[in-house]
């Protein structure tokens, strides 16, 4: 936790919170794209690098769609640690599955960050696509990383399959806004809450649309119909984090994911997906939340989990 502000590292153990005690998650900084006629960024296979970490949901829709998209050989990654604590990010190796900075070998991530733009004020997060040509930040909003994989690299790879197709535009455009604001963002409202009422009103919210999620999923194989989508990609990484952190952790106690029937084979049908199942790694999700968010957890006990899946 914390932030760059003015190009220093401030240390800060607390998550925005607003006068009702709601959870506040600022916006991010990096808004550039890549395309053939852009004047910097233009598409070329080991020119870019993507900053992740397994346990945060944001970075992990970049990974599905990276796979998805065949990109794995064009596009390196870095994994960083999943504690995070007062240093923010950390490129520690001491967890299987991190693999240090393999661009510059810094310590941490807000160093990354601070190369990019010197005095930048920013909050320090992952994902981010970099550009090794120019050393710098193209973008650190998911959202946005994941159209450009979906279409920015198809001459590279030849891989041409759309999952923001125009047939389904609008409806993937109203999933998204819905899910963001409900489900991506809910169970951080949820959890992060600092009042009964804010933590009320979240969690509302939060199950009011899982349940039309599940009413829809109970009809067909996926949000928009029979096809896999950018709203499944945005949805699924906060599914897949629901019942062994979310339910606990947060306070989304209401019901599980697994007492949803519609959700439930949903999601056991998408982790069978081999973009979906490289991707996820358990074990760095539950330590990331339950041992970097001291103020939730304050003696970082893992609880143990039963085996859902």
């Amino acid at each position: 936790m914390g932030a760059l502000v003015n190009g220093q590292w401030q240390e800060n153990p607390e998550f925005p919170i607003d006068e009702h005690g709601g959870f506040i998650r600022k916006p991010t900084t990096f808004h550039e794209t890549i395309c053939d006629n852009h004047k910097i960024y233009q598409p070329e296979s080991q020119r870019y690098h993507l900053y992740v970490s397994y346990a945060c949901p944001w970075a992990h829709r970049t990974l599905i769609m990276r796979a998805l998209k065949s990109l794995n050989d064009h596009i390196s990654i870095s994994v960083v640690c999943p504690d995070m604590l007062n240093k923010g990010w950390t490129f520690s190796t001491q967890h299987p599955g991190t693999t240090g900075d393999q661009l510059y070998q810094y310590d941490y991530l807000y160093q990354l960050y601070q190369q990019s733009e010197q005095n930048v004020t920013t909050r320090v997060t992952v994902p981010i696509l970099w550009d090794k040509k120019t050393k710098t930040i193209v973008n650190n909003e998911s959202s946005e990383i994941i159209r450009i994989f979906n279409t920015q690299f198809n001459k590279l790879t030849g891989n041409e399959h759309d999952y923001y197709p125009k047939k389904h535009v609008k409806s993937i455009d109203q999933w998204n806004q819905s899910i963001y604001s409900n489900i991506n963002n809910g169970v951080y409202a949820t959890g992060f809450a600092t009042s009964q009422t804010a933590y009320e009103q979240a969690i509302a919210r939060l199950y009011s649309q899982l349940q039309q999620c599940d009413a829809i999923l109970q009809r067909q194989d996926f949000l928009c119909g029979h096809d896999l989508t950018e709203a499944d990609i945005r949805l699924l990484p906060t599914l897949l984090r629901f019942d062994t952190v979310y339910h606990t952790h947060f306070k989304c106690t209401i019901k599980r994911i697994i007492d949803y029937p519609g959700l439930f084979a949903y999601l056991n049908r998408c982790r069978k997906i081999p973009a979906i199942q490289e991707t996820t790694r358990d074990w760095h999700i539950k330590r990331h939340y339950y041992f970097s968010h001291q103020h939730i957890n304050p003696y970082q006990i893992i609880p143990v989990s039963p085996e859902v899946f």
